[in-house]
């Protein structure tokens, strides 16, 4: 993250030093970066995203300190000339003049002279236009109702525009994880040790014998996320997680929890030296923040939760 921010700060800098648009340039630096493959490109992304939120709220924080309500209705129509004039002449144009050349279809160009002036960047460049320039005009209240007309309009439509224009990727990268995909659709992660002395420990991948419709998926190995394939060769401490398709709801069996305090008959004891009832099964114990899949040499402790699985008659 802080590469990135210096790359970002770089990508500003340099082209200032040499009378250029910094701002222009560091947009520029962003949408490469965006479009490039970078290691945890995900925390990445919530960092900055969270940055800019932070921004926002800063920017219009300032907003309110410039803003005087009582000066809006003498610009009202002024603003809304020069947003219809740049809505439909000025923006179509430009977009046209630029895509044209790269082949960028119809559909495109109408998308993107529709996304308008929406955001708080437009409204900082007016107070640096204010800043730099003595004008009779109040270019900043007239950009201000600008926005909000591009807001109000271009900015709820864009949705449905989006749509009519059949310019929605559902292919998108939103970057998922394996939590987002077990959370939409019918499928379970699971994780596995390797400890010393198993029998998988020197096979390669294709040399296992793995449950029927599960898949391989991730192997952990001293820190490092390795994408195994069927050479892949499995060592002492590996971490795998494997796929599979999780099951429909299931009818007949409930779930029951056993706590073990200090008074517990089973503190202290071997899971295996527990008396087993018919139909019932141990399979999860929670100790503290820790999840441990349960074996008849797990002794138990206080503070153990138990979660018993129990047929229903």
């Amino acid at each position: 993250m802080v590469f990135v921010v210096g790359i970002a700060v770089i990508g500003y800098a340099l082209p200032a030093v040499f009378g250029g648009n910094g701002f222009l340039s560091v947009y520029i630096v962003g949408i490469v970066l965006g479009n490039t493959e970078i290691r945890n490109k995900r925390n990445l992304v919530n960092f900055f995203d969270g940055l800019t939120g932070l921004m926002q709220m800063l920017i219009f924080f300032l907003l309110g300190l410039l803003a005087f309500p009582s000066r809006l209705p003498q610009v009202v129509l002024p603003a809304l000339l020069i947003a219809v004039f740049l809505t439909f002449v000025a923006r179509p144009v430009a977009v046209a003049l630029v895509l044209t050349p790269f082949k960028g279809k119809i559909s495109q160009q109408l998308l993107v002279s529709w996304a308008g002036l929406r955001g708080a960047a437009s409204i900082v460049f007016a107070i640096m236009a204010e800043m730099a320039v003595e004008t009779e005009n109040d270019v900043f209240h007239i950009v201000f109702m600008i926005v909000l007309f591009s807001i109000l309009l271009q900015g709820s439509l864009l949705p449905l525009v989006a749509k009519k224009l059949d310019m929605i990727d559902e292919k998108g990268d939103v970057m998922k994880t394996f939590n987002d995909y077990s959370d939409e659709v019918p499928v379970q992660f699971i994780q596995l040790s390797i400890p010393k002395s198993h029998h998988w420990c020197g096979k390669t991948l294709k040399e296992l014998t793995l449950p029927p419709e599960t898949l391989v998926v991730l192997l952990k190995r001293n820190g490092e996320n390795i994408i195994p394939n069927g050479d892949t060769r499995l060592l002492e401490n590996d971490v795998l997680v494997l796929s599979a398709t999780s099951p429909d709801h299931v009818e007949g069996v409930s779930l029951v929890e056993i706590y073990v305090d200090e008074n517990s008959k089973y503190k202290g004891k071997l899971l295996s030296e527990i008396p087993k009832k018919e139909n019932t099964l141990v399979i999860m114990i929670q100790r503290g923040e820790q999840v441990i899949i349960p074996h008849g040499n797990i002794r138990l402790e206080s503070g153990d939760m138990l979660v018993v699985s129990k047929t229903e008659i």
